[in-house]
């Protein structure tokens, strides 16, 4: 059987030119951490533009998400994650809820945090989650089960929920699976 050599995968994206910064590191550390992590190489321009290219499409893909959630917001020791096989990174764009207004959008914004990140905090709690509220999205990162109950929660709290109910959602959801 002949081998073929690999083509090489390439995704292109665009991120916020603020976060620029930080998803190349001190130094590049953050940049070298990734490529290294997915066998990929990064080039970032100072305008946001990304380029991903490597040969295993599935790292490249993790490598494309941890790209995608350093530019939405996270850590990008919280995007390292992303390399265990059951996390995910699950976004919620508050366009969809809010449309254009940006009023609606900021008070979107404010339910989801809480007060001093309050709300943000416990749902990650409940959940065993990471949550970044950036621009117009909300970033979820977590393992795929604990991410859907954060969405569910998140989405629960973008429909006008109490977050009183949210939470008790929340504990009744953990205590089915600690106890079956």
């Amino acid at each position: 059987m002949e081998e073929f050599p690999q083509e090489d995968v390439v995704y292109e994206l665009k991120i916020p030119q603020e976060r620029v910064a930080v998803l190349i590191g001190t130094d590049g550390k953050t940049k070298k951490e990734i490529e290294e992590a997915t066998h990929s190489t990064l080039e970032i321009s100072k305008e946001g533009d990304v380029i991903i290219t490597g040969k295993d499409a599935i790292l490249l893909f993790i490598a494309l998400e941890m790209v995608k959630s350093v530019g939405r917001g996270f850590n990008p020791k919280t995007a390292l994650l992303l390399l265990k096989t059951d996390y995910v990174l699950d976004i919620i764009d508050m366009r969809d809820i809010a449309g254009k207004n940006k009023n609606t959008l900021e008070r979107l914004k404010g339910r989801v945090i809480g007060k001093a990140g309050k709300s943000r905090e416990e749902i990650e709690r409940l959940t065993d989650t990471y949550i970044s509220i950036y621009g117009k999205t909300i970033g979820i990162i977590g393992e795929v089960t604990q991410a859907g109950l954060a969405r569910q929660a998140v989405g629960m709290l973008l429909d006008g929920a109490m977050h009183k109910t949210v939470y008790h959602f929340l504990e009744r959801k953990k205590k089915e699976v600690l106890f079956g």
